[in-house]
């Protein structure tokens, strides 16, 4: 059955992946392609954290890994929350605790997903905070 959020139109957008599991960046890259956004990936906390130090509003949604190198997911949520409270926190992770994902929604998370993702589940929530949020804000 093919989705019609393959047809998902995020040009002009501009989404990071921070993940240390190449495969993972790999899988996202090709998978967000399809929309037309434009991907920066960072492979740990201290790499988003000083982009967004100098280029806060550059990004338009991140998905960020829990357990990343350097500043864990959580806390990398926290410092974002401090430069841009507005933009999207997607945690995309292999590790669930009700602890870690309570923690992650403390930090300024918008949504916990965990992986193995199915491209519907990311290609619905780039849709709910990229394209539905223009409405919402009217």
């Amino acid at each position: 059955m093919h989705s019609n959020h393959y047809q998902l139109d995020l040009t002009g957008k501009t989404i990071a992946i921070v993940d240390d599991d190449i495969a993972s960046i790999r899988y996202f890259e090709v998978l967000l392609k399809t929309t037309g956004a434009s991907v920066i990936t960072f492979m740990n906390g201290t790499e988003i954290i000083d982009y967004l130090s100098a280029n806060p509003k550059a990004i338009d949604l991140i998905m960020i890994d829990y357990l990343i190198p350097f500043v864990n997911g959580i806390d990398c949520m926290k410092q974002i929350r401090k430069m841009n409270r507005i933009v999207p926190l997607i945690m995309v992770t292999a590790y669930y605790t009700r602890e870690s994902k309570e923690e992650a929604f403390l930090a300024g998370c918008n949504e916990y997903i965990l992986k193995p993702v199915i491209p519907e589940k990311i290609l619905n929530v780039l849709k709910k905070y990229l394209i539905q949020e223009e409405f919402a804000r009217v």
